[in-house]
């Protein structure tokens, strides 16, 4: 990271940034479920959940009224040749059509007998599509947008999965053309030639001359350490025989000693790593970080009280999906113009934010773990929604000269480094900057336009550990759901444009179900409602389909007391012509009569 990253391009950005908006198209629909009828099982689990993906039917309806489109409608299939990401219909989410393991239906309720326990639960996802077929002229439209979204989808998500013959036939040739332009815009992001992937600090999983440079970079630290060399550049020295006395006992770096501990390679590898392998040269970036740990004082820096009005620019949240913490660099907090000047007005300002910012990366760190196995790396998060951008010139020194620090003194420390809510300015800015780069810093770096950006972190970060600013389902613990929390599992799913998601949990004893739904920027209309079993039962409206548009809250919690037998239908509609992201999870309680 130090030596890797230019200093206008943060590994581990000094501050933070935003989120985007969504299109609103009115509509609402009647959900379409398929009833099933299994035969009972051998043992019958609390609930279990299935999944229905059926047409739209507002769609349905405006392609039958439309005219039918001329032939200069086919326009797009010669221009779109920088087109088409993931604004068309994707591939639905993994299904599985199993007929032998749906969850059945109880036609006797065994109230007398001991239930299992409610946490038992069956997934099975199945999809079913009632769709008109379209005019010939769109379904061509159509597949040339298909195509040309699937060459856009190299960077995060490899060899994208055939399409299905009836899921991406709703589309009209004015949706495709908007695809299309879209998808243009899409391209002019940066893509990465490959992803970085984490190297192992195992010793025995070292190549042959990557051990022999730790060898030698742990015999120019012993020497050094017995010659007192890293105490003698030290300014401070008012008891030089003292010092000695301490440093030849140990020299530690974040509270690591260099040589004798099970944790010492991982601290040399990081320098060597930066310095590619190296070994003097990594001896010397050594020596230049513990001479300014003494200078900057690090080890005071730690108990220094330095206020908290900066915590929402920078801060950790969660973890991803391997483990690694999550830092969230929030730069649109700096249009507030009493932040920015108390940060960045004069010299005096910008050092203490860079001692602030110095101290909660160090509090971090130490939080890692170093072992051989553990993970001793932070995935940054850099949101550059509403930046300032690099016309403000204090921010832009402030800047500068925190990645200055940070490259010279905390070498492979990022994980990866992903840029959300992207700017058009950013993207001309990294073209610029991005041949000085090396393939090692690029291959950490993934960018996202705004339309992208919860898509982006889903690919890294469990949703239920994403912020609910960002999309996720995490909130500040001060004023979290007591029902959930970030250890609670949510599903992620697709629901393709012109479709409804009918997500059902089906009841097998007396319960409370508490659940979580969210679509990210929804502009769909979502219902609930509960149907018993019994046939002389009536249906039971949770509520009512409403449209839901981005202004909403962002999560809908709600329960239901389960009585009888039956299922609960969560059904998501999407009239528009843009796929959703829809996250959900539930939770069985005990019935209380």
């Amino acid at each position: 990271m130090a030596d890797e990253t230019p200093a206008q391009n943060p590994p581990m950005a000094a501050a933070p940034l935003p989120p985007t908006s969504a299109t609103v198209t009115d509509s609402e629909s009647p959900a379409v479920l398929e009833k099933q009828d299994p035969s009972p099982p051998s043992h019958v689990p609390a609930v279990s959940v299935s999944v229905t993906e059926s047409a739209s039917t507002t769609i349905a309806e405006n392609e039958e009224q439309a005219p039918p489109p001329e032939p200069a409608a086919l326009e797009p299939d010669s221009s779109d040749k920088g087109s088409g990401k993931e604004e068309l219909p994707p591939t639905p989410p993994p299904q599985a059509v199993e007929s032998e393991s749906e969850p059945p239906v109880v036609t006797e309720a065994p109230k007398e007998e001991n239930p299992p326990a409610p946490a038992a639960e069956t997934v099975v996802i199945s999809e079913s599509e009632s769709q008109q077929p379209p005019a010939p002229l769109q379904q061509e439209v159509v597949t040339e947008s298909e195509s040309l979204a699937a060459m856009m989808e190299k960077e995060e998500t490899g060899a994208p999965a055939e399409p299905t013959a009836a899921g991406t036939t709703t589309t009209t040739t004015t949706s495709a053309q908007e695809e299309v332009a879209a998808a243009v815009e899409e391209k002019k992001v940066p893509q990465n030639l490959g992803s970085f992937k984490e190297e192992s600090n195992k010793e025995a999983d070292l190549s042959d001359s990557e051990r022999k440079a730790l060898e030698e970079l742990k015999q120019l630290v012993r020497e050094a350490i017995d010659s007192n060399l890293f105490n003698s550049e030290s300014k401070s020295e008012e008891n030089p025989e003292k010092e000695k006395k301490q440093e030849s006992k140990e020299v530690s770096i974040w509270g690591i000693p260099l040589l004798k501990d099970e944790r010492s390679d991982v601290i040399l590898l990081k320098f060597l790593r930066a310095r590619d392998f190296k070994a003097k040269d990594a001896f010397v970036m050594i020596k230049n970080t513990i001479r300014w740990r003494k200078e900057f004082g690090i080890d005071e820096l730690l108990d220094e009280d330095l206020g908290d009005d900066m915590e929402k620019v920078v801060f950790m949240h969660g973890q991803d999906k391997e483990g690694h913490p999550v830092c969230y660099n929030v730069y649109g907090e700096f249009q507030n113009k009493e932040l920015y000047q108390k940060a960045f007005s004069d010299e005096e300002k910008r050092m203490k934010f860079l001692r602030w910012r110095i101290q909660l990366l160090e509090k971090s760190i130490r939080k890692l773990d170093f072992s051989p196995g553990g993970v001793s790396t932070i995935f940054q998060v850099s949101d550059l929604k509403n930046s300032p951008g690099p016309g403000k010139k204090e921010l832009r020194l402030a800047t500068k000269q925190a990645l200055q620090v940070l490259q010279d003194n905390y070498p492979e420390f990022v994980a990866k480094q992903v840029f959300i809510n992207v700017p058009w300015w950013y993207l001309a800015f990294y073209t610029m900057i991005s041949p000085f780069m090396t393939q090692r810093t690029k291959s950490k770096f993934v960018i996202a336009l705004p339309s992208k950006s919860a898509e982006t972190l889903f690919k890294y970060i469990p949703p239920e550990q994403v912020p609910i600013q960002y999309g996720g389902l995490s909130v500040d613990y001060c004023d979290c759901n007591p029902e959930f929390s970030d250890a609670d599992p949510a599903t992620e799913m697709t629901v393709k444009p012109g479709t409804k998601q009918t997500v059902e949990i089906t009841i097998f004893e007396r319960c409370i179900l508490v659940w979580e739904i969210r679509v990210v920027g929804w502009e769909v209309s979502y219902g609930a409602e509960f149907v018993p079993d019994a046939k002389d039962s009536y249906a039971v409206i949770i509520q009512k389909p409403t449209k839901m548009t981005a202004k909403d809250e962002p999560v809908v919690s709600q329960s239901f007391k389960v009585g009888e037998l039956g299922k609960v239908l969560l059904t998501v509609d999407n009239p528009t012509s843009k796929k959703k992201k829809l996250l959900y999870r539930f939770k069985v309680k005990p019935f209380c009569d």
